[in-house]
């Protein structure tokens, strides 16, 4: 049972466009994760209240903070435990959707943060782990929804690393913004729905033992192999003649 060969040109070109994208997934994850955190050196630097650019539910003046909070952490241990999944779920999504991820990062962003300002607690919530949240659920879905190798690889590993999400959309702790990392997953779970079908399948691999006969019929072996049964010697010989006297 073998694979059929894949043309030297073929296989080029598909080496070259891998390495694009792993280029665009490693430049667009680090352009994120430095976002978050030139903003929150420069506002530890200049001593900036960054209050301001948080989410306070229901309150007009601050839907500011729907596209801000994301960029603004209430510590450094808040921003490094932010930092690594942030990275790595974004340069996923980057490498196997590219298209998809045009759409799914900015409704992830804009959804979970018009979620916390309609119905969270009233408080000031801060962070991007709404948008980790929603990455990873949408990772997750996403590679069940499509099922082929690269996304269901995806979502194994990301479910393997952060798992633990799913149990932090639930109120546990009194400050964590639970609301945010739910309607960040919820935000996930549609962009995964919604954006499926942007990106190519990848193609499948062809086994020699796929090809028919050319005459576009299986052989007679191959129909009896394929019911378990094998022709005897004798009767290999007898079809042998019959062929040659026709």
């Amino acid at each position: 049972m073998d694979i059929a060969p894949i043309p030297v040109e073929a296989s080029a070109a598909v080496v070259h466009s891998d390495r694009d994208r792993v280029r665009y997934a490693v430049l667009g994850a680090l352009a994120l994760v430095a976002g978050i955190w030139l903003v929150w050196l420069a506002a530890f630097a200049l001593g900036w209240d960054m209050d301001a650019l948080g989410i306070r539910p229901r309150d007009p003046h601050a839907l500011i903070g729907i596209l801000t909070a994301p960029f603004v952490h209430a510590s450094f241990e808040h921003l490094m435990s932010n930092t690594l999944p942030l990275g790595l779920l974004s340069a996923f999504t980057l490498y196997a959707y590219p298209r998809a991820a045009r759409y799914a990062l900015p409704l992830i962003w804009l959804v979970s943060g018009l979620g916390v300002w309609l119905w969270a607690r009233p408080s000031l919530h801060v962070g991007i782990s709404g948008v980790t949240h929603g990455l990873m659920f949408f990772l997750f879905v996403i590679g069940l929804l499509r099922r082929d190798r690269l996304g269901v690889s995806i979502a194994l590993a990301v479910f393997f690393l952060y798992g633990g999400m799913t149990l932090t959309v639930l109120p546990r702790e009194e400050n964590v913004s639970f609301e945010y990392h739910l309607a960040g997953a919820i935000a996930g779970v549609i962009s995964a729905i919604a954006f499926s079908g942007l990106d190519p399948l990848p193609p499948r691999k062809r086994y020699s033992w796929e090809d028919e006969d050319d005459d576009g019929t299986e052989s007679g072996d191959a129909r009896e192999l394929e019911h378990g049964k094998l022709p005897t010697q004798s009767e290999h010989a007898d079809r042998t003649v019959a062929g040659a006297a026709r």
